[in-house]
């Protein structure tokens, strides 16, 4: 291990160690949050049993049950920050550099901050990063700033740490799906065996699409070697990737961008069919059904129930914090809370058992809103990265600034459509 790679292990383990403190701390926190919503919110509930409305009691819930949302958001990115950890380390130490990366690394550098190509297009080719060199379309990052970029959109993207990804070298990722069908039956030893139907294949298509970011710098921030220029880069690039990819992967629809789950076309799950997203109603518009006891609760459960068994394993929620808000005060049939807070570091949220991640752009609840989704998002949905994110430097027009158009190529789409359910706040 080399003196770079063992500096940057201890960062790791700096960084690790920090946010393990810092998510113990948070835990107890939520949890401590959580014990005084349930002894509010089972309060109010005895005086709306009683026919009394305690307005001030309302607003208690409310205030505390927003707490305990904002505490467990914070526990979520911190659980993010260090899953990316784990992950980008395993290329981030360890073995040792190839000299072809390495001189490209520093030749990257070089042109980064200066604007002197030199030899970069030779050692493009020769760090294998692309075998036809293209600098009117920019020059791609080393090895270690793009896993760093990585890294950082796994940290902010929840979608990136549920779902599956996978890097391609080509615009278009294709994938062959079985809707099963092959015929099968019963015969006698001696007996004929007659032709059986054969299976349908289903071939799904993943384009890449484009996203960009332009962040500028100062030359005098250039000039500093001391700048980490690809912690600079993913920081600068992160927000707007994050966003635009975020918001893509749930809501996309295909069109310049990758195509959300809640992109496609939803279908009562009694009547589904494979290229639809299942659906189960609440029964009331705009909100769980409450006009019995325990209607709510079963909302959740005929949502949970409506997926295979075999995609249950690997479920979880996904909604806002706003829906989580409302889930958190709705009971069991015995009067325990579905909703239970983070309980250790690494461990999410859970809502009747299963994992509950919080994804800003799932829709609030409002009439014939999908406002939660359940499925095994591993199997169910598909990110599809290009290898590589390319940098183009321009130091004309932003002067005295030099702009670096930074574009990377992804794209997303249902890779399973039997693996999310989806419940609709309306009644049909």
């Amino acid at each position: 291990m080399t003196m770079m790679d063992t500096r940057r292990l201890r960062g790791v383990i700096s960084v690790r160690a920090e946010a393990a403190g810092d998510l113990r701390t948070l835990i107890n926190e939520v949890q401590t949050a959580f014990a005084a919503f349930r002894e509010a919110n089972d309060q109010r509930l005895a005086a709306l049993e009683q026919g009394r409305e305690d307005t001030v009691l309302d607003e208690k819930v409310e205030r505390v049950n927003n707490e305990v949302g904002v505490l467990q958001s914070h526990i979520d990115r911190l659980n993010q920050s260090v899953a990316a950890l784990e992950i980008g380390s395993a290329t981030a130490v360890g073995d040792r550099v190839k000299p072809d990366v390495a001189a490209h690394a520093r030749a990257f550098d070089r042109w980064f901050r200066k604007g002197i190509a030199g030899d970069l297009s030779d050692l493009e080719v020769k760090a294998a990063l692309t075998t036809e060199s293209n600098p009117d379309g920019g020059w791609f990052v080393p090895e270690e700033m793009d896993s760093m970029v990585d890294q950082v959109l796994k940290e902010v993207s929840p979608m990136r740490q549920i779902a599956t990804v996978r890097t391609v070298g080509t615009g278009t990722y294709k994938k062959l799906v079985n809707l099963h069908g092959t015929g099968s039956g019963w015969v006698g030893e001696t007996e004929s065996r007659p032709e059986t139907t054969g299976p349908t294949l289903s071939e799904l298509e993943f384009p890449v699409m484009e996203i960009y970011a332009m962040p500028k710098a100062s030359q005098e921030l250039l000039d500093d070697s001391r700048v980490d220029i690809g912690g600079w880069l993913a920081g600068e690039v992160e927000l707007e990737f994050a966003f635009q990819e975020g918001n893509a992967f749930v809501v996309g629809d295909g069109n310049k961008k990758p195509r959300g789950f809640l992109g496609y076309t939803n279908i009562a799950d009694a009547s589904y069919e494979w290229g639809k997203i299942g659906y189960v109603v609440t029964g009331a518009s705009g909100a769980f059904l409450t006009t019995a006891e325990g209607d709510d609760y079963d909302n959740l459960v005929d949502l949970q129930m409506a997926l295979k068994s075999a995609y249950r394993g690997g479920a979880r929620w996904v909604m806002n914090r706003s829906t989580q808000g409302a889930v958190r005060k709705i009971k069991d049939g015995d009067g325990n809370p579905t909703w239970i807070p983070t309980m250790m570091p690494g461990q999410p949220a859970t809502l009747l058992g299963d994992p509950v991640t919080e994804l800003p752009d799932m829709p609030d609840i409002a009439a014939n809103s999908l406002s939660i989704a359940y499925g095994d998002f591993r199997r169910a949905y598909l990110i599809v990265d290009r290898f590589g994110v390319r940098v183009l430097r321009d130091p004309f027009t932003a002067k005295p600034f030099v702009q670096f158009y930074t574009t990377k190529r992804v794209g997303g789409g249902v890779q399973n459509f039997e693996a999310i359910k989806l419940l609709k706040f309306g009644t049909s």
